[in-house]
């Protein structure tokens, strides 16, 4: 391998190259600058506008889809605004609800109440109602054993018993004019 090195070291010996990076040798300066002109040539013919046209394709499509991002981003900016005014009116609407529940639930309670009080007060007449008759047929069971108890007494007392119908009317006369008197 060392002898291939070698060989390849004289080679370059034998073509006499410059002797220095900055000694400019005529014929590498042309055909450098000729081979750079026709690659240039080429590339501007075939390769630049290849090269162009999917920068282009490149820049418009991000350009769309930009423009497509925007565009979502303002349909999601509108959702979001009809999102919170239905959220909003959502809010209204339910707290309109529970105000009209709850006046409704006063109302019935307020209902529930006077029919309740309605109720005592029809109970409260009706037991005056009762305690009153009771307390009249009391009155009249008093009266009447008081004029047997009066009619007794004075049976014994003249002697003689009157009939029970006229015993009786005059003892109630009595007693009628006693109250009266009151």
């Amino acid at each position: 391998m060392t002898t291939v090195l070698f060989a390849l070291v004289a080679a370059a010996e034998e073509t006499h190259g410059p002797a220095s990076p900055f000694e400019v040798e005529s014929g590498l300066f042309i055909w450098t600058w000729v081979v750079f002109i026709a690659l240039f040539l080429l590339l501007k013919k075939f390769a630049w506008p290849a090269i162009l046209r999917a920068t282009e394709e490149r820049e418009q499509a991000i350009r769309r889809q930009l423009d497509e991002a925007q565009k979502l981003h303002a349909e999601a900016r509108a959702a979001l605004e009809e999102q919170t005014r239905l959220l909003g009116e959502s809010r209204t609407t339910a707290q309109a609800l529970v105000a009209d529940a709850r006046a409704v639930a006063e109302r019935e309670r307020g209902a529930a109440v006077e029919k309740t009080r309605e109720e005592q007060e029809a109970l409260l007449q009706r037991a005056r109602r009762e305690i009153a008759a009771e307390r009249d047929r009391a009155v009249q069971e008093i009266r009447r054993e008081a004029v047997d108890l009066s009619l007794a007494a004075a049976t014994k007392l003249v002697g003689r018993r009157l009939d029970a119908a006229t015993d009786r009317e005059l003892v109630e006369q009595f007693i009628a004019s006693m109250e009266k008197g009151k």
